[in-house]
């Protein structure tokens, strides 16, 4: 396995990005893994590194990049009220989706640009704050990106410009939705709203509901980590993976 972490050019800076991929048999289906709003660990990194092991190209970015180098957080930042957390929160907040769609253009160029990366189709999957963006993006590249996964995304129906409930038709690639029964970023009634939207997109995917679990059930490190939901979570991305990207 190959690893590398690279500063990607975007026009607003320079972004860091992990970047993992298999030592031999390439090149390999690019996937943008997108993180959550506790930021880039090493949780992240274990999480990418599976992925590579089945056969892929991954890239996971800083996403908090323009608000400097000190966007990597403690484990306090999980702490409700901490200082870390309140730290973290003043980034989040600030993030919008136009500026990250930018940034996956940026990827984009740098995929095309490294003959580790297979030329074509790419994927991208998103957690909790990311789940929206990942959505987002398959809607504003439906010629590049044919599989999109969002997992507990939160606020997947909301007034922000492109909201991915607004934007459901305009993605060409198949998308999966996965989403924890008990989350209050994505409460049922919104569930259910995004439900019918979905099913009326006419995308061949699919919104999933994952019973009985919590916000984050799919990080190994978290309290609410759920094992038989987080291995649901991983069988689903890679069969979406399989069957779009190879």
């Amino acid at each position: 396995m190959i690893e590398r972490t690279i500063d990607i050019a975007t026009k607003d800076g320079a972004m860091e990005t992990f970047i993992t991929y298999p030592d031999r048999g390439g090149p390999h289906p690019p996937v943008l893994m997108l993180m959550d709003a506790p930021g880039i660990r090493e949780e992240l990194y274990d999480m990418a590194r599976r992925l590579t092991t089945c056969g892929y190209y991954v890239l996971l970015p800083n996403l908090y990049y323009r608000a400097g180098k000190d966007t990597k957080y403690t484990s306090d930042v999980l702490v409700k009220g901490s200082a870390e957390q309140a730290r973290m929160r003043s980034v989040r907040t600030k993030m919008t989706i136009p500026p990250v769609m930018d940034d996956v253009a940026a990827m984009f160029a740098f995929i095309d640009a490294d003959p580790a990366a297979k030329k074509g189709p790419v994927g991208t999957h998103g957690y909790c704050m990311s789940g929206p963006y990942s959505l987002a993006a398959a809607a504003r590249y439906p010629d590049r990106i044919a599989a999109a996964a969002s997992f507990y995304g939160t606020w997947l129906v909301s007034e922000n410009e492109e909201s991915p409930h607004l934007t459901l038709e305009k993605a060409k690639g198949e998308l999966y939705i996965g989403c924890a029964e008990h989350d209050e970023l994505a409460p049922l009634p919104m569930v259910a709203v995004l439900k019918k939207l979905f099913d009326a997109s006419g995308n061949g995917g699919e919104l999933e509901m994952y019973p009985g679990v919590h916000h984050g059930f799919a990080f190994p490190q978290r309290s609410v980590y759920d094992k038989t939901a987080a291995e649901r979570h991983w069988e689903r991305l890679i069969a979406l993976y399989r069957r779009r990207l190879g």
